[in-house]
């Protein structure tokens, strides 16, 4: 283990932090120079990946195989590393959502080549606006979550090679510049009960590029390929990284296990830094924990460990620093899982369990409101998810960020206005 100074644990040095998130990437590149697999060479795969479509759901395991898969994902995550150090970013709570959410979903969706043009609309942005790249760097991790836009456009077919790369990199590039300030407006409509704040503003973005391109009667469709076996040595390798967070955490506060409990009494409503309001140490054990209980799920419902099941634990992982924990989580959870009973849903489908995982998205709802309406919210946020998909054609990879912004939006005012009502 990387040894930390006993220093106060809420000022850990920021090059700790970053060596200590690094260890993710570093692995990721050891894991897929060893993990033995009969798929594709690794040159084979790099290339699938980097030329594939990229929309819901493309699983980069199926479609490179698992070692590029990997490879991917590491250098996703050692340039978001090296973006954050060279720009300066405080390691707080959001930065940690979004390294591991950009680490995650390079298992299906993100690769650098379509994720390059929408930082350059960004950097262009900010020189327009005259503010420091620094300012929006996590707006721009996040809005790649529309990164298949740019693939969709390059790949797929729809137009001759040199245009398609031109207008995918064109279109990359307007993404970018517009995104940051249609976030700031899109997070009033559902007031930070959607952590997935991006997810939702991608899906709106999302939605109007589909509906421009079917005007022209360009079909853009989602699409479901994932891959359909388990190995008991990924299996392993996850609960090693997220035991080694709760180790992690334990060292920088030795009493985080005994402090936890003060965590669980935020409703986690953006914005809710944990880092700040807890320490390191108690934020790094939650990541851990709630990890470890993603990962439970996955293996009771005998669910598969694809690209997209890790992106989604990955991601719960990275929330867990904003706004995520158990108590605010488990009856919105519980609510999905009752609602795919019900309907007959098949709880071990990689749809099913990324509907259950991702859900957690408006956990704050349940934080503010209480377990009752975090059920009933956790039930509209599958009725949701299963149906809208198909607006946006499955090139806002956020597509559970979509719905629970909806959710939140739909549910939060009926909730108040029952309250007011009461009194």
């Amino acid at each position: 283990m990387i040894p930390i100074r006993k220093v106060e644990e809420k000022q850990q040095s920021q090059h700790r932090l970053l060596v200590l998130l690094l260890v993710f990437p570093v692995l990721f590149l050891v894991f897929s120079m060893f993990v033995k697999s009969n798929e594709l060479t690794w040159f084979e795969g790099m290339l699938g990946i980097f030329t594939s479509p990229g929309t819901l759901l493309t699983d980069f395991f199926e479609v490179g195989g698992i070692r590029a898969a990997f490879t991917n994902a590491a250098v996703m995550g050692g340039v978001t590393l090296y973006l954050f150090k060279r720009y300066q970013v405080r390691i707080g709570g959001l930065s940690i959502a979004a390294f591991f959410t950009v680490l995650g979903f390079s298992f299906f969706g993100k690769n650098p080549l379509n994720i390059f043009p929408i930082f350059i609309g960004g950097v262009i942005y900010c020189r327009y606006q005259k503010i420091e790249i620094r300012d929006v760097l996590l707006v721009l991790l996040f809005s790649t979550g529309l990164s298949p836009i740019v693939s969709q456009i390059m790949f797929a077919g729809i137009f001759k090679p040199g245009i398609a790369f031109a207008l995918g990199m064109a279109i990359g590039i307007l993404i970018g510049f517009i995104i940051v300030p249609i976030s700031s407006h899109m997070l009033r409509f559902h007031d930070g009960f959607n952590l997935y704040n991006l997810g939702f503003t991608a899906g709106i973005i999302g939605t109007i590029f589909t509906s421009i391109m079917r005007s022209f009667r360009i079909e853009i469709e989602p699409v479901f390929l994932v891959y359909q076996k388990n190995h008991v040595v990924m299996i392993l390798f996850m609960i090693c990284l997220l035991v080694y967070l709760i180790l992690i955490g334990l060292q920088i506060n030795p009493k985080a296990i005994q402090n936890y409990r003060g965590i669980l009494r935020f409703p986690g409503r953006t914005v809710t830094d944990f880092p700040r309001l807890v320490g390191y140490g108690v934020t790094f054990v939650n990541m851990g924990v709630m990890g470890l209980l993603s990962v439970i799920y996955v293996v009771l419902v005998d669910g598969i460990f694809n690209g997209p099941v890790l992106a989604a634990i990955f991601t719960v992982v990275g929330f867990s620093a904003f706004g995520k924990h158990p108590k605010n989580s488990f009856s919105v959870v519980l609510g999905v899982w009752i609602a795919a009973v019900f309907f007959g849903y098949d709880l071990q489908s990689t749809g099913m369990i990324l509907a259950v995982l991702f859900s957690t998205t408006i956990a704050p709802i349940a934080g503010t409101y209480g377990p009752i309406a975090g059920v009933i919210a956790g039930m509209l946020h599958l009725a949701l998810v299963t149906n809208i998909g198909g607006v946006h054609g499955g090139i806002n990879l956020y597509n559970n960020g979509f719905s629970g912004g909806l959710v939140a939006g739909f549910f939060v005012p009926i909730i108040d206005a029952f309250k007011k009502g009461g009194r």
